[in-house]
């Protein structure tokens, strides 16, 4: 059988859940009322987020689904959404139970999110001109709400919309700022956008990526300044902020196969002409945290029926503080570089390794002294539950080069904001610091595009990767370097939220590098020699 409405309609299966109710009668509905629009078609969304909506519609207490909008990747449409009516196969991996599954409905329609496919853009238009339409959700990851380059200037592609308007807008956040400037001329009803990536204060950068682009375009008669106006009244346009956290890793081989066992077809994963790694099934962690602002001026789903917590501000500030730069994201992008240099192939194996383990763990213990309680959520709890069950979990096939993706763009909140606070802290003193340096010193490493045994890697890829890896071009293995050579990058407050040469961490990290590049087996000499 395949993953279509067709053949799992009436459809029994051992250990697979079905959807409770009318999918065909829930498109419907959707398609004429429709309520939530979500921008980023991928893993995290069909396995997590389309679920919470899923478990809604099948306690009836929703009674229409999400939509889904690809900005970057719209093979994901074509090729996975299309041929399997928007259909997802969630197959949740737990360390101590057998593998479950679940068929997702919720997602009824997928739609590209480009200016130059008129047949989707207008529809796009039209769910932004419906009254109904309540919360506009993002998963685009960082990288997708920044504006500008290395330099501090707007990029090539954000230049271009600039000059061109709101008609030909190319960049994700030019086209959320046209959608919003059609529902703004088309009755200005009010709407929740609401990001849901992995970036500190989400809802903030959302909200200045899409006021700088409306300015710029007021600036220039496309746009009027009641628009603008429009954004900022809170009874109109909000940006709620929020913290997600669930593990949904690359489409593992072995899923596959059970997946095969259980009798669906045509189940294979693509990789994209975009390089998107993609199947029509999503591989997930069992634990999951949704955290979001309780702010929606046209009403939202009941999604603290479905295990939200919906909040105030603060205290999403907190609990997102607490997880990316303390409990979570800075124990991954360590392990990320350090399972590439050191040849592991899955975040759970490295976690095997002692001097790993205890590198995670004291970059956790780091953290915590500037962690400050959310109270909703205990932050040693959530460390524990990290370090012994999360990252530990044979059955997560999560390989560190997708975590080392976009590095540059995710080190100035996984690291930067600790950073930070101990520069501001009276009781704390920045230079006690040392395994968040040597997490630094690690990934520079990784950028020499050599491994500890000094074979040639590939390195994930990064928007800043080509001009990180010429300011390294004449570092050689077996030499040292000074701190100068080094102080490009670690004075670029882009990438770090603070320039580290004005603090005792660039020499730190500069003497941590400069060990790593002593020849074969450096790498782990290095830990050895802080962790030992």
């Amino acid at each position: 059988m395949k993953l279509t409405i067709k053949d799992i309609k009436g459809l029994t299966l051992e250990n697979c859940k079905m959807p409770k109710y009318d999918i065909e009668k829930v498109k419907d509905e959707t398609k004429r009322n429709p309520i939530w629009l979500h921008f980023g078609a991928g893993n995290i969304f069909r396995g997590y987020i389309a679920r919470l909506q899923q478990n809604l519609l099948d306690k009836g207490l929703a009674n229409k689904g999400i939509i889904a909008a690809e900005t970057f990747d719209y093979e994901i449409i074509e090729k996975i959404y299309n041929p399997h009516d928007n259909l997802t196969l969630l197959a949740t991996l737990s360390a101590t139970k057998p593998t479950s599954y679940e068929v997702i409905a919720s997602i009824v329609e997928g739609v590209k999110a480009s200016t130059s496919d008129e047949v989707c853009f207008n529809r796009l238009k039209e769910i932004f001109r419906s009254e109904s339409l309540q919360m506009v959700s993002f998963t685009i990851t960082e990288k997708g709400y920044q504006l500008n380059g290395l330099d501090g200037k707007y990029s090539n592609l954000v230049k271009q919309d600039i000059e061109n308007g709101p008609t030909k807008a190319c960049h994700a956040m030019s086209i959320l700022t046209a959608l919003l400037f059609e529902r703004f001329a088309c009755g200005a009803h009010p709407v929740a956008i609401v990001s849901m990536d992995n970036c500190s204060h989400n809802g903030e950068k959302i909200e200045h990526a899409v006021l700088t682009l409306a300015n710029e375009w007021l600036e220039r008669g496309f746009v009027t300044k009641d628009f603008i106006d429009y954004l900022k009244d809170e009874s109109k346009v909000t940006f709620p902020w929020s913290m997600i956290d669930k593990i949904t890793p690359r489409p593992a081989k072995e899923v596959e196969e059970a997946i095969i066992k259980l009798g669906f077809e045509e189940m294979d994963p693509i990789t994209t002409s975009k390089n998107t790694f993609i199947a029509p099934y999503v591989n997930a962690e069992v634990c999951e945290y949704l955290v979001i602002e309780d702010k929606f001026p046209n009403g939202r789903p009941a999604l603290e029926n479905a295990g939200v917590y919906l909040t105030d501000r603060e205290t999403v500030n907190k609990v997102e503080t607490m997880k990316v730069t303390t409990c979570l994201n800075p124990l991954h992008t360590a392990l990320a570089v350090y399972g590439c240099l050191l040849g592991f192939k899955t975040i759970a194996s490295e976690m095997e390794d002692r001097y790993l383990s205890n590198l995670v763990s004291e970059i956790g213990a780091e953290g915590m002294k500037v962690v400050v309680d959310p109270k909703i959520l205990s932050p040693q709890k959530f460390l524990d539950e990290v370090l012994n069950e999360r990252l530990p979990n044979k059955s997560i096939p999560d390989m560190p080069e997708r975590i080392a993706t976009d590095t540059s763009q995710k080190i100035p909140v996984r690291y930067g904001e600790t950073i930070k606070a101990y520069v501001r802290s009276d009781a704390l003193n920045v230079d006690d610091l040392t395994y968040i340096p040597l997490a630094i010193a690690g990934w520079l490493r990784y950028l020499l595009a050599k491994n500890d045994k000094l074979e040639d890697i590939q390195l994930s890829s990064d928007p800043m990767l080509a001009t990180l890896q010429d300011m390294l071009k004449d570092v050689k293995i077996g030499s040292t370097v000074s701190e100068e050579v080094l102080s490009p990058i670690l004075s670029n407050e882009q990438i770090f939220g603070i320039d580290l040469t004005k603090t005792a961490l660039a020499k730190k990290v500069t003497n941590m590098f400069n060990d790593m590049i002593q020849g074969e087996g450096a790498v782990l000499k290095t830990l050895k020699k802080y962790l030992d």
